[in-house]
């Protein structure tokens, strides 16, 4: 579920509650911000969408990561997934609130 806190473009801000693993993302010209509010999980980043899907001209989705970096995260954690990147989260512990903020990459010339 997701709750839409803040839209001033480009910037966003959203309170998400995850009960359950959803599709894998990137973004490709926003870095994300994810501060985590309570619960925990695995959190991955990087390696390669599996059945990616372009949604949008700035946004892909897929059903899963192959590859990348997976981190435990739990309630107080603070982590940037900078544009263009790959990230998801593969596992669930009951739930995870998080506040996502969405602001323009650095969209090298």
């Amino acid at each position: 579920m997701l709750e839409a806190l803040l839209r001033l473009a480009p910037y966003s801000a959203n309170l998400e509650y995850r009960a359950a693993v959803g599709p894998a993302a990137v973004h490709v010209h926003e870095d994300e911000f994810f501060y985590v509010i309570d619960g925990s999980g695995i959190f991955v980043t990087g390696g390669k969408l599996v059945h990616a899907v372009q949604t949008n001209a700035e946004n892909f989705r897929g059903d899963s990561i192959v590859g990348g970096t997976a981190v435990p995260v739990a309630k107080g954690d603070f982590f940037v997934v900078p544009e263009n990147t790959p990230h998801w989260f593969s596992s669930i512990n009951g739930h995870v609130t998080d506040m996502s903020l969405h602001v323009p990459g650095r969209k090298v010339q």
